[in-house]
C-alpha cells in the first residue's frame, strides 16, 4: 500500500505536540496539527506502530473519502460511491459514530449515521445480494463520518476504540485519571529523562495506580499497545496481519530487554481500598516486581532511601467552591512537605482550580493545560533543588549577574549614579540593619523613576510618568537604559526586577490593583516582619521613608492605648505592639489592607482581642468613636473619592476637621503623630489654640531619603494642658 494513506489520529485536548513526536517516530509524514488531533501521511506499518505504540493517542481513524455535501441526500450519495466491498466483506458487522462541527446539512447525529448506513447497505446488497448487519457493542469494522461546515469526511477506525484503554485496568476508582493523559502528564513531567538517569519515581497520591503503571512502561520501553491486542483491522480487507505481527514482535522484544532499566517506583495512598485496587491492577499489567505501593498519608512521606527523581501526583481538587476551600489546607502541605523531603527531586502536581495550584506555595518552571475528561487542569512542574544545588545554581548565575555590562553610554551614566548612592548608603547600611531602602529617586531629571532594593532580592522600579510632550520612544529609551544599568549594578534576577509607572492619582487609585499574581513575600525592618507585594500595586505594603516614623512610634508605645488611622498594611502597629502597647485599634476602609494588617500582626505574634480591627471610613468613625486613646498615628491620603466614603476627602481642604475630631480623643497628656507626603500642604497651627504642633519631619526623614526632604512632612501634637 506504500506511504499514500491519509490518517487522523485523534488525541485528548492541548496534547497534540506530544502525538506529533509518536507520529514522526512511527514514519508518519504530512503532519498538519489541529488542538485535537493531527492529520498526516504513511503506511499500514505506521499505522500498526501507531496503535502499538501511542501513548497519548486517543484514537486511529483511516480516510477513506472526502466529498462536498449540502443536502442530506449529498451524504447518501458520496458514501455510496466509494467501493465499500473493498473494505470489508458483507459478512462483517459493523457501527457508525458521526460529528458534526458547524454545519447545517443535518441537525442531527443519528440521522447522518443513518444515511450513511443505508448507502452502505444499499451499496452491498445491490453488488452481492447479502447486506453486513449493524452491531453497535462488538462490531467487526468501526467506521466514522464526520461533517464540518459543508464537507464530509469518511473515515475508519483502525484501533477498534480507544486507545487509553490499555488493558491492565482490572479495578476502577473514582474520577480515574485516563491512562493516555498519565503518560501524557508523565512527558510533560520530564519522567524518560529521568527514568533514563535511574531517577526514583513516586506518587503519593496513587489511588489505583495508573500513574505507576504508566511510569514503568515508560521507563521500561513497554508498548500500551501489547497488553490488549487492537481488533480494528482484522475485518479490513487490505489489512496484512504480518506487518503487525512484525511491530508486535519487535514491541515484546524492546519489552524484555528494557525491564533491566525500570528504576523503582513507589506508590502511597492513605485509603487501604485504592492500594488494594492498585495492587490488582499492577499485578495485571505485569509489573508486580518493580513497582512498591503501601498505604501511607502524604504527611507521613519520607524517602531519603530512594535516589531523587520524579514525584507526580493527581491529588483531589473538588469542583463545588465549598470543596475547593476544604483542600486548601491539603495543597499547602504538599509544598511544605515536598520542600522538606523532597530535596533535589521534580514534582508535578495537577490541580482543577488555580486556587489550589497557589496554596502549593512554590513557584513552578513551568505550568501545562491538561483536560482531565470535561475538567481543565493545570499541571505545574516545580524544581525542588539540594543545598549543593542551591549553591552551585547561586554561583553561576551570580557569575552569569557580574558580568552585565551597560551596553550603551545613557545606561553606563545611569549605572554611575547607583554605584555613588550605593557607596554613599553603605556604612550606614551595614550600620544601621536596614535591609530595604531606597537607593534612587530621580535623581536626574531624564530619568525620572524611584528605585527601592528590598532585601538583596528585590528591586521595585517606580518610574513617574513623563510629561505628554516628551516622544514615547524617548520615554522608552531611557526607560530601557535604566533597567539595563540597574541590572549590570545589583545582582538580582530579572524576574526579579518589578516596574511600574506611577502616575498623578486620583481618589484611591494608588490602591487599585494593577495585577493579580497575588505573590506576598516577607521583609524585615527593625527586627520585625512584614509582607510586600511588589506586582499587584502600585505600593508595595510598607512605606519605607516611614521607618523612622515607626520606630518613633515604638519608643513611645509602651503601656499606651494606640489608635491608627488610615492604617494601610498596619506596619505602624505592628512597631506600636513591639513597643508594649497596652492594646491597638487599627481603622482602614480597605478589606485588602485590613486582611493585610492582621496578616502582618499575626506574622509578628501579635494576636488576641487586645488587638482590633475597623472596616470604616475614618472620617465617619472618629466622629462615632468613644474610647480615648494615649497614642495615635494619622497618615491620611492626600486625596480620595472613594464610593465607601460620604464625600470626597482632600488633606488640605480637611485637615482642619480631622485634627479636631482626631485629638479630640487624646486621653491627657496622649500625643497625636501626624503625616502627609503631599508636598504642597501648608498646615495654619494658628487655628488650633488648643494644641501643642511640634515640627518633626526633618528627624523622621531616613538617610536613603535624605535627598528628597519633602518625601513626607510630620507633627508631633498634643493638647494644651491647664493649670
Amino acid at each position: 500500500m506504500g506511504n499514500n494513506l491519509q490518517f487522523y489520529a485523534a488525541s485528548p485536548r492541548n496534547l497534540a505536540d506530544l502525538m506529533a513526536k509518536e507520529i514522526t517516530s512511527c514514519g508518519g509524514e504530512n503532519l498538519a496539527e489541529t488542538p485535537t488531533g493531527i492529520y498526516f501521511s504513511g503506511s499500514l506499518e505506521t499505522a500498526c506502530r501507531f496503535l502499538v505504540w501511542s501513548r497519548v493517542g486517543s484514537r486511529l481513524f483511516l480516510q477513506l473519502k472526502t466529498f462536498e455535501a449540502e443536502t442530506p441526500e449529498d451524504i447518501y450519495k458520496g458514501v455510496y460511491s466509494h467501493p465499500w466491498d473493498t473494505e470489508f466483506d458483507a459478512s462483517a458487522s459493523f457501527t457508525i459514530s458521526t460529528d458534526l462541527i458547524k454545519t447545517t446539512v443535518v441537525n442531527h447525529q443519528n440521522f447522518a449515521s443513518q444515511k450513511m448506513k443505508d448507502a452502505i447497505v444499499d451499496q452491498f446488497r445491490e453488488k452481492t445480494g447479502e447486506r453486513p448487519q449493524i452491531d453497535n457493542k462488538k462490531p467487526d469494522i468501526t467506521l466514522h463520518l464526520l461533517i464540518k461546515e459543508n464537507t464530509a469526511v469518511l473515515g475508519m477506525d483502525l484501533g477498534g476504540g480507544s486507545l487509553h484503554q490499555r488493558g491492565y485496568r482490572t479495578v476502577s476508582g473514582p474520577a480515574p485519571l485516563k491512562e493516555n493523559v498519565a503518560a501524557a502528564i508523565l512527558l510533560r513531567s520530564g519522567w524518560p529523562e529521568i527514568a533514563e538517569k535511574g531517577g526514583s519515581f513516586i506518587d503519593p497520591f496513587c489511588g489505583t495506580g495508573t500513574l505507576l503503571i504508566e511510569a514503568a512502561m515508560i521507563a521500561g520501553d513497554t508498548a500500551p499497545g501489547l497488553l490488549k491486542r487492537r481488533r480494528g483491522m482484522d475485518f479490513w480487507k487490505r489489512f496484512n496481519p504480518e506487518v503487525m505481527e512484525n511491530v508486535l514482535r519487535e514491541a515484546e522484544g524492546r519489552r524484555a530487554a528494557g525491564e533491566n532499566r525500570i528504576p523503582r517506583i513507589y506508590g502511597f495512598d492513605k485509603d487501604k481500598n485504592a492500594v488494594a485496587s492498585a495492587l490488582k491492577n499492577i499485578s495485571s499489567a505485569g509489573f508486580d516486581r518493580f513497582i512498591h505501593v503501601e498505604k501511607r498519608n502524604f504527611e507521613n512521606l519520607s524517602v531519603s532511601f530512594l535516589p531523587p527523581g520524579l514525584m507526580v501526583s493527581n491529588p483531589p481538587y473538588g469542583e463545588r467552591l465549598d470543596e475547593i476551600e476544604t483542600l486548601i489546607p491539603l495543597y499547602k502541605g504538599i509544598g511544605a512537605v515536598s520542600s522538606k523531603e523532597l530535596r533535589g527531586w521534580k514534582i508535578a502536581v495537577l490541580s482543577g482550580d488555580i486556587k489550589l495550584s497557589k496554596a502549593i506555595g512554590l513557584k513552578p518552571d513551568k505550568v501545562n493545560t491538561v483536560f482531565n475528561g470535561p475538567i481543565e487542569c493545570s499541571l505545574g512542574v516545580f524544581r525542588i533543588y539540594s543545598d549543593k544545588e542551591k549553591s552551585d545554581l547561586k554561583k553561576t548565575i551570580s557569575k552569569k549577574i557580574s558580568e552585565r555590562t551597560p551596553s550603551s553610554p545613557g545606561a553606563e551614566m545611569f549605572a554611575n549614579r547607583l554605584r555613588k548612592n550605593l557607596k554613599a548608603l553603605r556604612k550606614w547600611v551595614s550600620g544601621s540593619g536596614v535591609t530595604s531602602y531606597r537607593i534612587y529617586d530621580a535623581d536626574m531629571s531624564e530619568y525620572s523613576a524611584a528605585i527601592d532594593y528590598y532585601e538583596g532580592k528585590w528591586l521595585n522600579l517606580q518610574e513617574y510618568a513623563p510629561p505628554k510632550e516628551i516622544p514615547l520612544d524617548k520615554v522608552k529609551r531611557h526607560r530601557e537604559e535604566m533597567i539595563d544599568g540597574l541590572l549590570s549594578v545589583i545582582p538580582v534576577y530579572k524576574q526579579d526586577l518589578f516596574i511600574k509607572v506611577r502616575k498623578r492619582q486620583a481618589g484611591k487609585s494608588q490602591y487599585n490593583k494593577i495585577s493579580t499574581v497575588n505573590d506576598k513575600k516577607v521583609i524585615h525592618e527593625n527586627g520585625h516582619s512584614f509582607y510586600i507585594n511588589l506586582s499587584d500595586y502600585l505600593d508595595t505594603g510598607i512605606f519605607l521613608d516611614h521607618r523612622e516614623t515607626r520606630k518613633l512610634i515604638e519608643s513611645m508605645a509602651g503601656g499606651k492605648l494606640f489608635l491608627n488611622l488610615f492604617a494601610y498594611t498596619g506596619t505602624a502597629t505592628v512597631y506600636a505592639a513591639a513597643g508594649g502597647a497596652h492594646s491597638t485599634t487599627t481603622v482602614d476602609m480597605s478589606s485588602t489592607y485590613l486582611e493585610w494588617a492582621k496578616e502582618n500582626m499575626n506574622l509578628n505574634g501579635f494576636t488576641g482581642d487586645s488587638h482590633r480591627f475597623f472596616k470604616a471610613d475614618v472620617l465617619t468613625w472618629l466622629q462615632r468613636e468613644k474610647k480615648r486613646y494615649d497614642l495615635i498615628f494619622l497618615d491620611p491620603p492626600t486625596f480620595s473619592n472613594s464610593k465607601s466614603m460620604d464625600k470626597t476627602f482632600d488633606i488640605q481642604r480637611d485637615y482642619p476637621d480631622l485634627l479636631h475630631w482626631t485629638t479630640s480623643l487624646l486621653n491627657s497628656g496622649g500625643t497625636c503623630i501626624f503625616s502627609t507626603n503631599f508636598r504642597k500642604f501648608k498646615l495654619d497651627s494658628s487655628i488650633f489654640p488648643e494644641l501643642e504642633i511640634k515640627d518633626i519631619s526633618e528627624e523622621t526623614i531616613p538617610v536613603d531619603f535624605s535627598r528628597n526632604k519633602k518625601i513626607h512632612y510630620c507633627w508631633e501634637i498634643r493638647r494644651k494642658q491647664y493649670d
